[in-house]
This record gives structure tokens, sequence and C-alpha cells, in this order.
């Protein structure tokens, strides 16, 4: 067998047509990765993996191993020595595996020099390194599978004909078909079974970075099933009942077996992030789907920016690990304006689904257009739908970031999506009421929001001062409350429910202002107005717990604008000048809470202290570092927008604004006079959580003429902050006991070249990664027959 693989590799590279077929493998990688504007190229794609490659060298050894196969047998049989081959002492499968390891050699040397690519994008990196050297190495797997898979195929057709032509013609046939062919079959007919006996969906899995015994044995499969039936037509024997029965059971055989094993497999995910592995939340939701999910994804298109290709390639992969956790789950990539007839109809159908439309630059051939595009999906079970957002928006964040947070978004918004279409409310929250909390109006886009996860209802605390054990029990009945910015001082009796309702493991999630002062109340003639503090009766109720909302103000330069009217009568215009008091909070937590969160608007937020006790306590939000504090009483002027701020009195450095309490707390009632006799009062509370937020208007949306508006929306900027998802996951977090939240801090990021130094040193990598590996083929040509001249002149 080692004399047929040496006679192969010496005969391959003796003559110019092997270095002719490779040469034309280098250079077509290296025209279309590194020169050739499209998709395929690397530095116009800006991101630092070799994806691009590995999305093209299929099809281009589709063309290169049949060209090395070729030659195999039919060269054999044309010379008349195959008959004088099979009757050496050695076995027809010992001969098949020769002339199979010398081809497979032969393109394993001719991948060696895109091993370049690897460091070109290693030097690239931003920063130098910022490559994941585990996908690179699960994609190069996948590729030698295919390529083995390939070769096998190859071999196999050379042995049908003495035509090295037809060889190669019917070697490019049955690739494409074994590659690309099945899968359109299995598109057809809508047949996954068919659509895994092709080699796209096992190759693409590897590709990835995730090896998968499922995978290996399908690759193993096709390669043992052509070398039997390469085995079989080099016999010059007739067949007998044993050849017959063997080219009936081996297919049957290893078709049973892959059938058996998708099964029992074991799948390995060897990317950095492991983006490739579900969480157990979301498999837990996949799990228990028992009727057919259907998702419509809208993100589709050839002409998009590379940033959103690869967001579409994200979702895509991700829905395909769903599916490959429940065949329940079907899905479907649909361009709304491809069609220019329905092009008008579907965006105002979609538009009014509140699926919003979103504007892109798109770069082609030095030409900067734009092109809308519509990064939603619609998720229907069970004649229910819900939309999921696949763009997670950040202010001020570039195309880049764009990018890194929607694909780290991804599994949390499909999964979020999927759990309010396959799990029925249970959960209860209570709105508390009477202490002159927001008005409905005010909480509505929040309280619409989370509708779609739990019951919700309001409830007032003002049947405390007669029925007090009654108002107790009937708290108790819920799961959470939300007290959204009191303005009431609490009385003991209503401090006491809510301090029996913890103490029984009620959660809550509490939105204070300390200090009366609101931006309605500067828009009169003097443009003025004192902010002084405000006495909810609370500090001896939040300090028993482990902190202390202070009444003073929250002075940060990292601020949002306020709108204010400027000139007069038909001269006056509306302006966004600065406003210190509305800081504008950029969440650096990884908590799941807030990670990956748009900046989040406050207005005259408080400062929190925390107090060492045996509850944990976790920061979630803080201030800019320059900050002041601005004590109470205070005049508050509108003049500040007109005045200079000077940063040398900005120096308080991070401020407390929103603080996640957890364990078990203390009664703030233990050994004091209670208002009122409870039966089964409680000193210490079950295992459970509260979040304490200093402002009141965090979760207050502006009221329109035509209604309450979005919560996060400043209709004066047309700005989307993140109040709304900081909430709602304060919310699920306080009462998700699924671990659904927990998706949401799995660290996904995207690895981007230096725009920068690919743009100062194109054309060196360009010709580095053209022109080297050429140089490469031909030192070696030159060694090889240097020695191989020198060995047959001694």
């Amino acid at each position: 067998m080692f004399a047929i693989l040496k006679k192969e590799i010496n005969a391959f590279f003796a003559s110019s047509i092997g270095y002719l077929v490779i040469a034309i493998f280098l250079i077509l990688n290296g025209l279309f990765l590194w020169l050739f504007i499209g998709e395929f190229n690397i530095l116009d794609n800006g991101f630092a993996d070799l994806s691009s490659f590995f999305l093209l060298a299929p099809w281009i050894l589709l063309f290169l191993i049949p060209a090395v196969t070729m030659r195999s047998f039919s060269d054999e049989k044309k010379q008349g020595t195959l008959e004088l081959l099979v009757t050496k002492p050695i076995s027809l499968f010992k001969i098949v595996l020769g002339k199979y390891f010398g081809a497979f050699l032969l393109i394993i040397l001719a991948l060696l020099p895109t091993l370049l690519y690897v460091y070109t994008v290693y030097q690239l990196g931003n920063p130098v390194g910022n490559i994941d050297f585990g996908s690179t190495f699960g994609s190069y797997l996948g590729l030698l599978f295919l390529a083995a898979a390939y070769t096998a195929i190859g071999v196999f057709s050379s042995s049908l004909t003495d035509n090295q032509i037809v060889a190669f013609i019917t070697a490019v046939f049955l690739c494409f078909f074994f590659y690309i062919g099945l899968e359109g079959i299995a598109d057809f007919l809508s047949s996954s079974f068919i659509d895994q006996i092709g080699m796209n969906a096992h190759y693409k899995s590897i590709s990835r970075g995730v090896i998968d015994t499922r995978d290996l044995i399908y690759f193993i499969s096709i390669v043992l099933l052509f070398l039997v039936l390469t085995v079989r037509h080099i016999n010059t024997k007739p067949i007998g009942k044993k050849d017959l029965a063997i080219l009936i059971l081996l297919p049957l055989g290893l078709l049973v077996l892959n059938i058996f094993t998708h099964g029992f497999y074991k799948r390995f995910d060897v990317t950095k992030d492991k983006r490739y592995t579900l969480s157990q939340a979301s498999t837990a939701i996949i799990e228990s789907v028992n009727s057919p999910i259907v998702i419509d994804v809208f993100l589709d298109g050839s002409n998009l920016p590379s940033e959103f290709r690869r967001l579409q390639t994200e979702t895509r992969q991700l829905l395909e690990e769903f599916k490959s956790e429940n065949n329940q789950i079907h899905f479907n990539f649909i361009n709304p304006l491809e069609d220019i007839e329905t092009r008008e109809q579907n965006i105002q159908q979609l538009n009014q689904r509140g699926l919003k439309p979103m504007q892109v630059t798109v770069q082609d051939a030095g030409k900067s257009s734009q092109e809308v595009i519509f990064p939603w999906a619609l998720a229907s079970y069970n004649e229910v739908t819900v939309k999921i957002p696949l763009i997670k928006n950040k202010i001020g964040a570039d195309v880049q970031e764009l990018a890194s947070n929607s694909i780290q978004h991804l599994e949390y918004a499909f999964a979020d999506g999927l759990s309010k279409l396959t799990n029925p409310k249970r959960r209860k929250i209570a709105i508390l009421k009477g202490n002159n909390q927001l008005q409905d109006a005010q909480i509505f886009d929040f309280a619409k929001t989370i509708k779609d996860y739990y019951y919700l209802a309001a409830f007032t605390l003002d049947s405390v001062q007669n029925a007090p054990q009654k108002t107790l029990v009937d708290l108790k009945t819920y799961d959470l409350i939300i007290s959204a910015k009191p303005t009431e001082a609490f009385t003991e009796a209503e401090k006491l429910v809510l301090d029996q309702f913890t103490m029984s493991g009620g959660k809550s999630l509490w939105l204070l202002d300390r200090v009366a002062i609101e931006q309605d109340s500067l828009f009169n003639a003097a443009g003025k107005n004192i902010a002084i503090a405000r006495d909810l009766n609370l500090t001896d109720f939040f300090f028993k717990y482990g902190l202390r909302v202070n009444p003073v103000l929250i002075n940060d330069l990292y601020s949002a604008p306020i709108t204010l009217a400027t000139g007069d009568g038909s001269q006056s215009q509306f302006q966004q000048l600065p406003w210190y008091y509305s800081p504008l909070v950029n969440a650096t937590s990884k908590h799941p809470i807030v990670n990956n969160l748009n900046l989040i608007k406050f207005d005259f937020a408080n400062q929190i202290d925390t107090l060492k006790n045996d509850v944990q306590k976790t920061i979630l939000l803080q201030s800019s570092i320059l900050t002041k504090i601005d004590g109470t009483p205070r005049e508050v002027s509108l003049d500040m927008t007109n005045e200079e701020p000077n940063p040398n009195n900005y120096v308080n450095g991070f401020q407390n604004l929103a603080v996640l309490l957890e364990g078990n707390f203390t009664s703030v009632y233990k050994n004091r006079v209670k208002p009122f006799t409870i039966s089964d009062a409680k000193n210490e509370s079950k295992p459970t959580k509260m979040i304490v937020i200093a402002d009141g208007d965090v979760i207050k949306n502006d009221v329109g003429r035509n209604g309450p508006l979005e919560l996060g929306f400043d209709r004066w900027t047309g700005q989307e902050y993140g109040n709304k998802d900081f909430l709602l996951n304060a919310v699920n977090y306080l009462l998700d006991d699924s671990g659904l939240i927990n998706i949401r801090s799995k660290d996904i990021s995207l690895a981007f070249l230096d725009y920068q130094k690919v743009s100062d040193k194109k054309t060196k990598w360009q010709l580095i990664n053209i022109v080297l590996p050429l140089v490469f083929l031909a030192v070696f040509g030159i060694l090889f027959n240097f020695f191989r001249k020198r060995k047959y002149t001694k």
C-alpha cells in the first residue's frame, strides 16, 4: 500500500499538471479571499476569522479533487497496467487505499499554504491575535473530512472509465450531487432525512467549530462506501453471492448506523466562547414544544452589509441548533422586499405588526447606498404569534458594536420569544397603589410589556387601615410587588404588611424618588423651582435590609439633553441642551440584568448607600465617574443649560443608582412594637430578592396626544433608551426560576480586523497571501525534483 502511495505522489509531482492544479487552487483562493470585491473578501468583510475561506473552499475543492484523482485508475486502465496491478500479492482493498491516501495526501499538501491565511488574520486582528483558534481548528477539520469524502468519490469515478476527462466530469457531478444536490431535493420535498444524507449539512456543522460524532460517522461512512465500491469495480472476478451481500448490506448497515447514532452522539463545541452550546434554559424551553413552531426570519437578502450577513448567518446557525434539539422547530428566511410589486404592501403590513424597518449603508464598488431591512422574526405556535427582535441597539454604537451586541442577544431573544409561546403565565405581579404612585397612563407601556409574561393587577394599600390582616393575606397571593415612584409617606401598618410580604419570600421592585422635583415644574416664567427632600417614611425600612436612599441629586456630566424652546414668536425653535440632572447610565456590570443593555436614562436620580449585613448586594447601575452630589434643599434652574460646567467640581465618582438585594432578610419589626397584631409574624425571611432604583422616572413613559408612548423613547431626539429592557430584565430576574435570564450573561463576541491596519497595509497582505503560497509551491517543486533526480542519477 505504501509503495502505491509513494508512486502516486511521485507521479503527480513529476509532471507539471500536478503543480498547475495546486497553483490554480491557491490562485483562486487568493484572488477571491484577498483581492476581488465581494462577500468572500476577508479584508472587506472586516471579521477576524476565515469563514469566507471555509465557505469558498468546498466549491474549489469540488473541481480540484476530481482533477487530482481522475488519473488514479483511469490511467492504469488506459495503459493496460490495472490487470497487472491486481495480480500483485496485495489485496485489492490495499491497492485502493494506496491510491486513495496518495490523492488525499496531495490535497493536504495543497491546503497547507492556506495556513498563511490564519497568520494574516492573526496579525490583522483588533487587537493582534484576536482570532478564535478553536473555531478555526474545527473548520479545518471539517474541510479535511469533506476533502476525504470528495477524494473517495473521485477515486471511485476514476475506476469507472479509462478516460480521465470522463472520470473528472463524473467525479464533479457526484461530488456536487452529494454536497449540494441532495440539499436541493430535501428543500423541494421538505425532508430533513434527505438533507442529512447530503454533505453540506454535516460540513456546515463541523466548519462552525462543533465536532459532532454524527458528522464524523457520516463522512467516514461516505469514504468507506465509495472505497468498497471502488474495490468491487476493479475486481475482475464475477460478482458472487458474498460480494452481492456486501454490496447490499454495507450501504444498509451504514445507513442504519447513521440513523442509530443520530440519537446517541457526543458533540464538542471548540469555539472560544461556546456560542453553539445552548444554555440549559433554552434547551428546557425547546424540549417542551410538542407541536410545530414556525419561525419566519425577515433578515434576508443578498445586498446586506457584512455585519448583517454575519448576523443572518449566526441567526440561521442558532435556529439549526434549536431544530437539532427538537424537530418541531421550523424556520424560513424571507426577504419581504424581494418582489417589487408587493414591496410596499409588505412594508405596510410589517409596520402594522410593530416590525419597524431599519436603514443600513451598503458599500459596493466604492459607492455607498441606503437599503431598508427588517431585522425581525415572527414565531407562531398554536395560532399565537410573537415578534422577536434581531437587533440590539445601543446609542452611540458603531456597526461593529451593533453586530456584536445583536449576536450576543440572539439566544436570549429567541428563547424569550419561544418561552412566551410555550409557557403559560404562572406568576402574579401587584402594582402598588395608595401612596400616590405613578398613574396608569405613565406606566402603561411597561405594564403592557410584562403582561406578556405575568398576571398583572393593581393592589391598593388603603385597605390596611381597616383590615390589615386581610390585606397582608391578599398581598401574599402575589409573587412580586412594584412600587413606581410613591410620593406619599407609608404608614407603619403599610410598612409592616410590606415587610411581612418580604419575610414570606415575596419579591419587590422599588423605584423611589427621595427628592421632590420634576422637569415639568421648571417650565414656568422663572424657569426654576426648589428641590426638597421627600419623606416616604421608608428610611428605617431599607436601612434594616441593607441600604439607604439619600435625598440628594446626582449631577452627572454624562447625561441626556433637555429639549427647550429658544427664540421668540415665529423665530422660536426647539433645541437640545445639556442637562446634568438626567444621567445616562452605561451598564458595565456583566450581571444578566444589565449585561449588553442600551444606555439607561434617569431624571433627578438619588444616591444609594449600601450597608453591612448578611444580605448580598449587587450594584447594578452607577453614574459616570464625572459626578457630583448636590444636596437639598436647593434651587434647580434651567439656566444650568447655559452654564459651562467646571470639571473640577465633578469629583464624587461613581454613585450607586440601582442595587439588587438577595438572601435572607431580617424583619424591620423584629424586637419592635408592631402597629397591628399578626398571628404568624416572621422575623427572618425565606431566601428572596429585592431591587431598589433611586429614581421613579426610570419606569415612566411619556404621554402624547394619541396616548402613551413607548418607554425609553425620547420623542424630541428620536433616541431609544434601554429603560424598558432594564426593567423587564429586573422583573424576569426577580421571578425567573428557569434560569432564562442567565442566558444574558453568556459572553459571545465577534472578532474584528483592525480597519486602520488593513487600510494602511492592504496591498502588502494581498501580495503575501496571493504570491507567497505560489512561491512555497515553486520551492517545493524545485526541491522535490532536485532530490528525485539526485536519487535516480546515482
